[in-house]
């Protein structure tokens, strides 16, 4: 199992937009070689941002490495830099592989 997360800086009140913009995006995953769960995780917010996650549990690291190198990312990524009012700096990726 690999589990691949981002992490998100949001800027307060820009929350439900950012949530929306997850709930409408065509990613795909589903339909994807190894894809096995997703979650948006809504954590903290202090003065500067409101903290979230995305939260992928592939199959396998491979499987994940795979579907970045897909058209079916390029479609699910083509928007990213279009809200970059929402965004304090680019996400922070964190891979991790089950050990346990």
């Amino acid at each position: 199992m690999y589990v691949a997360m981002n992490r998100f800086r949001i800027v307060p009140g820009k929350e439900q937009e950012f949530i929306d913009v997850w709930k409408n995006r065509d990613s795909q995953l589903k339909e994807t070689p190894g894809f096995r769960e997703f979650k948006l995780l809504q954590g903290g917010t202090n003065k500067e941002f409101t903290l979230f996650a995305s939260h992928v549990i592939w199959e396998s690291e491979e499987h994940f490495n795979t579907w970045t190198k897909s058209e079916a990312f390029r479609r699910a990524h083509a928007n990213a830099g279009s809200r970059k009012e929402m965004y304090l700096g680019p996400p922070q990726f964190e891979g991790f592989k089950a050990v346990l």
